[in-house]
């Protein structure tokens, strides 16, 4: 089976990657569950919930369960065949704090 679409990391003008940086922040197991979710997104795009959905303005969540009960998400834009992940986070309140979506949509500007 053939990826639909590549993922790539958003890069800040200094060189560095938010989402990478976060993800190598958490446990193994988490990286592993939040990357298999990214992986399902990757070959079954475009793909529904409970794994992916939109938040509008051509930004879209991957949505993980991972460890002691807490939720994560990888906010990303489609950009020709890839998919760039923007943003991640773990989930604190049951609706995407503003917060994290302005960030998700500076980080889309600023590669536009």
């Amino acid at each position: 089976m053939n990826k639909k679409i590549q993922v790539v990391f958003y890069k800040t003008p200094a060189g560095n990657e938010p989402v990478r940086e976060w993800l190598i922040s958490l446990d193994l197991e988490d990286k592993k569950s939040i990357g298999s979710d990214i992986k399902t997104v990757e070959y079954g795009w475009p793909i529904g919930m409970p794994v992916s959905r939109s938040l509008g303005n051509s930004l879209y969540e991957v949505r993980s369960n991972i460890s002691h009960k807490r939720i994560a998400r990888v906010i990303f834009t489609i950009i020709d065949s890839y998919m760039v992940l923007l943003n991640g986070f773990i989930k604190k309140t049951q609706k995407t704090p503003q917060n994290e979506i302005d960030l998700a949509l500076k980080r889309a500007k600023d590669i536009k």
